[in-house]
């Protein structure tokens, strides 16, 4: 039982010592403001609440590279499509559950097959061609015309920012399936939008503020992500550059 319980205190420093002190406080802040708003607006659903906590969770992940950020990024767009069906937002639910979750798979094969470097938790940094960012674009705005139909004909409402949420939202998967720093950028224009969806949909039941609330968090981390990333690209040119030299 002793050797039992010194092994979780080693592997809790482990993972307390793998993030920064910001990070930490960061994490710490988004937990208790989601927690916080769940209480002040009665949104105690249960569902909700782990949802956003997970999101919170694999958004610190997602930021420092860590491939388990992606296998949360699943779970979190399964739980986020049962709520939005439950608000008949049906394109969110399509998204999450069509697109976001599908990409999330293909993201956590490609972050595991490409580290920075061998044994180590680091996703390596990949420099997309300007051919392939108008690709992007294009591939999602015929992706997003398909789907305006689609959730036209399940009336689906907020039709109009519902639809502009399929195009941020399949662009910042896509990003981060080809290990891009712009995903970050991607997954914050996608939290802005549905900031405005759920502040529509407080209009008819104010405990639904919880959830901008939530996505005010997730926007806070994902501008950090990115960030983040820009920083981990940089060190991870500056390693390579000082190998190739030292070859």
């Amino acid at each position: 039982m002793r050797f039992l319980v010194q092994g979780e205190i080693m592997m809790f420093e482990k993972v307390c010592d793998y993030f920064t002190p910001f990070e930490k406080m960061l994490w710490t802040m988004s937990t208790m403001t989601i927690i916080g708003a769940a209480v002040i607006f009665q949104s105690l659903d249960i569902l909700t609440l782990i949802a956003s906590i997970i999101g919170a969770t694999f958004l610190i992940l997602n930021a420092k590279g860590n491939v388990w950020g992606q296998v949360l990024t699943v779970l979190f767009s399964v739980l986020y499509g049962i709520i939005s069906y439950q608000t008949a937002y049906y394109g969110e639910m399509i998204t999450y559950l069509g697109m976001t979750a599908p990409i999330a798979i293909l993201s956590v094969i490609s972050w595991w097959k490409n580290p920075a470097e061998a044994g180590k938790n680091e996703v390596k940094v990949n420099h997309l061609s300007t051919i392939e960012y108008v690709m992007i674009l294009g591939l999602g705005t015929i992706v997003t015309v398909v789907f305006y139909f689609i959730l036209k004909t399940f009336a689906t409402a907020a039709l109009f920012w519902s639809t502009l949420s399929v195009f941020t939202s399949f662009v910042a998967s896509y990003l981060t399936m080809r290990r891009s720093e712009y995903f970050a950028i991607g997954y914050a224009a996608n939290d802005g939008v549905l900031i405005i969806l759920w502040l529509l949909a407080t209009f008819e039941d104010p405990s639904y503020s919880a959830m901008v609330i939530c996505f005010i968090v997730f926007l806070v981390n994902d501008i950090y992500g990115y960030i983040s990333w820009s920083q981990m690209k940089k060190r991870q040119k500056h390693l390579k550059n000082t190998e190739a030299t030292n070859s």
